[in-house]
């Protein structure tokens, strides 16, 4: 216990001293106000399904509990924006004579009694106490919601296997998937579902303070703890040894970019950026993945036919690819920073170099959106415009960060690593660089009509393509000013 207790120290003592600490009080002071919002919100429906539910066939909490697969399933989901992987760095402790099990058991207590493990109660707490002291009292309200909270610690952990393994291989996607497609396929294909039998049985025996439901679902947590513990301990020995660096599979030299001068050379060493390094092939595939989702859902399901979530999807495969590696735009490179600054006006090439490839990527999503295109979910003139304007507006908004930017994001490290979320800058702008050209265009429509909407994204996207000389200079300038402190922060950061 007292080498817990030590370790949680030396954690809030490292989050303190981080070079970033002050920077992210903006990102911690938003996120608060969105939890509250949230917690409102499900508080609210707590008590509306309370009352909603009520029926004479059945009572509400056997209908939620009988539903309690998709709340897990929506909190699993749920957790990739907000919850990373264990974060505490683990390099000096293994240095030290400290049992290696001892700090992922560090890692992983800490994770399980996490905050975001009780966010669900604000849905299940009220709904409890309207619907259940009648039957079973204010017992029967806390062991219910001990029984709930318990399984959202066995999600944390199902969650955190998931998402390690991923982090390895994207095709342990197919873990996740494979699951929650079985799951569907048995509640939906027979007539009577197993799958919500079992989970109103499961709810009811937390109510009723049923020791063998408690005692199953511990042992479930006990199971995916030591499989979670036993993956990390391989996975940290594995990059602390550096096992995967000295495994090239073949060499590409990108030779059709020599006839562009410098620029070709840093669009080359960005390739290889994206294309050689652990922590951007994993940020690629992701992209790619939600992208080639996102387009199959629009084109060949009529789950998002609505207007807004139409538009919603269509900025979002645009935007992605550039708010992933352009909101961090110059962290990667503070590795190497140093070198890039003994040459002179090199920094003006590398922006030309990234926003040049970063463009020619708008047309992956462009090609996937076809078949959208063919079936008449969207018209030709949506997506191009929504390229173009992402490409100009959301383009420049992004790469103002080049000179704020102060944090170094390590290439390969993903286990051993301290991983923070993104500045408040880079959250705020990263936020309005999606969410402002959205409220744009509805408010384009609410004094034009939808062709004339769509133009004026155009056109608005076709002047900051043609000027996108003039910023970069600006942007490159101003970045110059900074140099120092920039290098500085960079330098500080690095792992």
């Amino acid at each position: 216990m007292k080498l817990f207790n030590e370790l949680r120290k030396h954690g809030k003592l490292a989050a303190k001293r981080h070079p970033m600490y002050d920077k992210n009080r903006f990102g911690k002071y938003l996120m608060v106000a969105m939890s509250v919002f949230w917690a409102g919100y499900l508080i609210f429906f707590g008590m509306t399904f309370a009352f909603a539910l009520d029926t004479q066939s059945m009572e509400p909490y056997h209908l939620l509990n009988s539903g309690l697969v998709f709340v897990l399933a929506i909190d699993f989901l749920m957790r990739f924006p907000f919850q990373k992987t264990p974060t505490q760095e683990v390099k000096p402790y293994l240095l030290l004579p400290v049992k290696r099990n001892k700090i992922i058991d560090f890692l992983l207590i800490r994770s399980g009694l996490d905050t975001f493990n009780l966010f669900w109660l604000f849905l299940f707490v009220p709904f409890a106490i309207i619907t259940l002291p009648k039957y079973f009292g204010f017992t029967g309200v806390i062991t219910y919601c001990a029984g709930i909270w318990l399984l959202m610690i066995f999600n944390n952990y199902w969650f955190l296997l998931c998402r390690t393994l991923m982090s390895e291989r994207i095709w342990w996607i197919a873990l996740p998937v494979l699951l929650y497609g079985g799951i569907a396929a048995a509640i939906f294909i027979p007539k009577k579902s197993l799958v919500g039998d079992f989970f109103v049985n499961l709810g009811e025996g937390y109510i009723e303070g049923n020791g063998w439901m408690f005692a199953g679902t511990l042992a479930a947590i006990v199971a995916m703890w030591l499989i979670n513990r036993k993956v990390m301990k391989a996975l940290v020995y594995s990059e602390l040894n550096k096992v995967e660096d000295t495994k090239v599979k073949h060499l590409s030299e990108y030779k059709f970019l020599d006839k562009y001068g410098e620029v070709g050379e840093y669009m080359r060493l960005e390739l290889k950026l994206l294309l050689r390094n652990k922590t951007c092939k994993h940020g690629l595939r992701m992209v790619l993945l939600v992208v080639v989702g996102f387009s199959l859902v629009l084109s060949f399901s009529d789950i998002y036919d609505g207007v807004f979530m139409t538009n919603f999807i269509v900025i979002y495969n645009f935007a992605i690819f550039g708010l992933l590696f352009l909101s961090t735009v110059m962290s990667y490179e503070g590795n190497y920073i140093d070198g890039l600054m003994s040459r002179k006006e090199s920094i003006l090439s590398l922006l030309k170099a990234k926003y040049y490839l970063y463009s020619l990527g708008i047309l992956i999503p462009l090609v996937l959106m076809i078949p959208a295109i063919v079936m008449g979910k969207i018209a030709v003139l949506m997506a191009v415009s929504w390229a173009i304007f992402t490409v100009g507006f959301v383009y420049f908004a992004l790469f103002q960060l080049v000179v704020y930017n102060t944090k170094t994001i390590p290439l390969n490290a993903k286990i051993g690593v301290r991983q923070n979320t993104g500045t408040g800058l880079q959250n705020l702008v990263s936020f309005a660089t999606f969410g402002l050209p959205i409220m744009f265009y509805f408010l384009l429509k609410t004094i034009f009509d939808e062709t004339v909407s769509l133009y004026v994204l155009l056109f608005i996207g076709t002047g900051f393509i043609a000027t996108s000389g003039l910023w970069m200079t600006n942007v490159y300038h101003r970045f110059m000013k900074r140099r120092y402190k920039n290098m500085e922060g960079f330098r500080d950061s690095r792992e």
